[in-house]
């Protein structure tokens, strides 16, 4: 089952970014590669909705590797952390009510 089909499946949610995907390349590669991915997407991604996803992604990947990978996890939940403080300080109206209803 691919993280889109899973989203639909368990949450209702169809994805619209590539960011499970991307992360799941960059952990080939370690950690920085991971911080580099989720910088990069802050820094060049404008629209809010998949800044949305890619918060709910990252909560996700600490749900599907902490067991696993205690220190991936970590790292996950740190970015987690970090994006879900960048959205709710940042996002205003109508994108903050987006991000609430869909990370709910």
């Amino acid at each position: 089952m691919t993280y889109s089909e899973w989203c639909e499946n368990n949450i209702g949610y169809k994805t619209i970014t590539t960011y499970w995907q991307d992360l799941c390349i960059a952990e080939r590669f370690g950690h920085k590669a991971i911080r580099d991915t989720v910088d990069r997407a802050i820094k060049f991604d404008g629209d809010y909705k998949s800044l949305v996803e890619l918060c709910m992604v990252l909560n996700h990947k600490i749900w599907f590797t902490y067991e696993k990978d205690l220190e991936l996890g970590k790292l996950y939940d740190e970015l987690w952390n970090k994006m879900r403080s960048y959205l709710t300080s940042t996002l205003k109206g109508e994108q903050l009510k987006y991000y609430y209803e869909t990370t709910d």
